[in-house]
């Protein structure tokens, strides 16, 4: 006799508060994990960027050079080099033992949103309100851009790169993703101002954040819409939005001070969590397990799945 298979267990969540940390950077503007989730950047309105082991509460190191509030900023591959945007127009390429600038990128003509490395580390990308992705060289000294993708209407709002490809979400409210290999561009029409993008982990789909406070997941090759999330409230500010780090749920920041997440496939609401009173600026989810970073006001939270207990 045959039994029958278990029923396979829910993915867990994480909406076990571990830890909060005072950043004392002003407003945190962003905070991002680092390649392998073992460290994380948080942005802040006081123009500096701190590096953090999120585990420990341990602050690392303080990174100053921007003119302006941090505003985005990325960890490089191998964790040697990060870069950062603000509102000062400018892109900043450190070295993270050192604590110092390498190289200045100017040529952005307002602030700039959002920054992410290649791959390889080879190239900075960047997006700013001027409508314009710079895909910037690190190596060479050439203060000029390689390439300026201009083909939004209005200013870019996020950008996420994979392997052979860039999505950029802009406030013109087109999802659009560049093929670098066949050198193509495709544009997915959403209607309201788009706030954030993000591939899914499969690559297959991707997720754009907009403000009429709803997400939505397209299929990346034909743009198809497979799902729509609501909900939460995103009206007025540029909020991050993810998938969880085996694609189960869809996760989004919230005016409400709220984090929510849905089921990816029924688009349910699985779970409001509670982080703070005031807006919930950023997040960032563990690249390989269950874990979230999320920002508000001066401060940023570690979550854990409910069974996570810390190892003595």
């Amino acid at each position: 006799m045959a039994f029958p298979a278990p029923l396979p267990q829910k993915p867990e969540l994480p909406e076990k508060l571990i830890q909060t940390i005072e950043c004392k950077q002003g407003a945190v503007r962003a905070v991002r994990f680092n390649v392998d989730g073992n460290y994380c950047l948080t942005c802040g309105s006081d123009k500096s960027l701190k590096l953090w082991n999120p585990q420990k509460g341990i602050l690392l190191k303080t990174y100053n050079g921007h003119g302006y509030e941090v505003l985005d900023a990325a960890g490089s591959f191998d964790n040697s080099q990060l870069c950062s945007c603000g509102s000062d127009k400018t892109v900043v390429l450190w070295d993270v033992a050192k604590g110092q600038v390498i190289r200045k990128f100017r040529g952005h003509a307002g602030k700039v949103n959002c920054v992410q490395f290649n791959e390889e580390a080879t190239v900075i990308l960047s997006g700013s309100i001027d409508s314009t992705i710079r895909c910037w060289d690190c190596r060479s000294r050439r203060p000029d851009p390689i390439q300026i993708m201009d083909e939004a209407k209005d200013g870019i709002s996020s950008i996420k790169v994979s392997e052979h490809e860039i999505l950029s979400g802009s406030v013109d409210g087109q999802v659009r993703r560049y093929d670098l290999r066949m050198g193509e561009m495709c544009a997915d029409y959403v209607g309201s101002p788009i706030t954030c993008v993000s591939f899914s982990k499969d690559g297959q789909c991707s997720l754009a954040a907009s403000l009429d406070s709803t997400l939505r997941l397209l299929d990346k090759d034909t743009g198809e819409l497979l799902g729509e999330y609501t909900g939460h409230k995103n009206r007025d500010y540029k909020l991050d939005c993810c998938l969880t780090e085996k694609d189960t749920h869809v996760v989004a920041c919230s005016e409400d001070g709220k984090v929510y997440f849905w089921d990816l496939v029924e688009g349910s609401l699985t779970l409001s969590l509670a982080v703070g009173k005031g807006v919930v600026q950023s997040l960032s989810y563990h690249p390989t397990e269950t874990c979230m970073l999320t920002a508000t006001e001066g401060s940023f939270q570690l979550w854990r799945e409910a069974s996570y207990s810390e190892e003595t």
